[in-house]
């Protein structure tokens, strides 16, 4: 977890690098958090606007099990 403050945004933001390490290459995304309608928080990957949503915040494993799916299918194209 790093907390960057750049000049692209307006105030720090948390950035978790998330990967995974394949046969033949290492792919990964950079999840941030953001707000949610009604007084919720949601985890975004980072730099994809509101359609990059990973998963709500507070279950840590339905989060886990998101970004499973985001990395195999980086890793796995075309199969799913």
């Amino acid at each position: 977890m790093g907390l960057y403050d750049k000049r692209e945004f307006r105030f720090p933001v948390p950035l978790l690098w998330v990967y995974a390490s394949g046969a033949a290459d290492d792919i990964g995304g950079v999840i941030t958090v953001r707000a949610l309608p009604g007084r919720a928080w949601g985890y975004f990957e980072a730099g994809d606007g509101r359609g990059g949503f990973v998963s709500p915040c507070g279950d840590v494993t339905a989060a886990a099990e998101a970004l499973d799916l985001i990395l195999k299918g980086r890793m796995l194209p075309g199969r799913g």
